[in-house]
């Protein structure tokens, strides 16, 4: 006959939550999962070209007949996405590393300094490119991650009308394309 322990039925989402509930009323701080080593080789593999939300837009670019050159080298910040013809350059960030005031932003809760440092050192140098290429005589558009992937995402017809808005347009000398979402109630949007 098969052990007790073998006939136990596995853990419901319920007892899951149970003790994760244990947990934080005990005021202990959860261990990270992976090794020191483990982390470092994840934060490697951590893309900073041909990023899904980057190959979205390029692919829905590229389906409505715009053509466009990739991190050109020359450019200040080897923008994402150049449109030569138009003097226009289009910027994929990512809501985390480049500190967007959305819904997929949060502030770490280890290593605080270090990734404060980190953000807004990245903050700086977008800016720095930015007035760079406005100065060289480019037009920036920055397309941020929320507006292509999570729950505040656009419609990726939205978003390519406005990147084609842009790149065909003469005038502005900087715009964004974030998602849609609704800041809690006396939060600055």
């Amino acid at each position: 006959m098969a052990d007790q322990a073998d006939m136990r039925a596995p853990p419901t989402a319920c007892h899951v939550q149970d003790n994760r509930n244990r947990f934080k009323e005990l005021n202990h701080k959860m261990a990270d999962v992976l090794t020191k080593r483990q982390r470092r080789l994840n934060m490697s593999r951590v893309r900073g070209r041909d990023t899904q939300p980057e190959l979205i837009l390029r692919g829905g670019l590229h389906r409505r007949g715009i053509r466009y050159r990739l991190h050109r080298k020359d450019l200040p910040g080897r923008p994402d996405l150049v449109f030569p013809a138009s003097k226009g350059v289009i910027f994929v960030h990512g809501c985390f590393w480049h500190r967007h005031n959305c819904p997929k932003f949060n502030w770490p809760k280890t290593r605080q300094e270090f990734w404060r440092a980190k953000i807004e050192s990245n903050q700086k140098r977008d800016k720095s490119v930015r007035e760079k290429l406005n100065n060289a005589g480019w037009r920036v558009q920055v397309v941020w991650e929320c507006a292509l992937l999570g729950a505040s995402r656009r419609s990726i017809e939205d978003v390519l009308d406005l990147c084609e808005a842009f790149i065909k347009g003469e005038d502005d000398a900087f715009n964004e394309v974030a998602g849609i979402w609704r800041p809690p109630d006396g939060a600055p949007p």
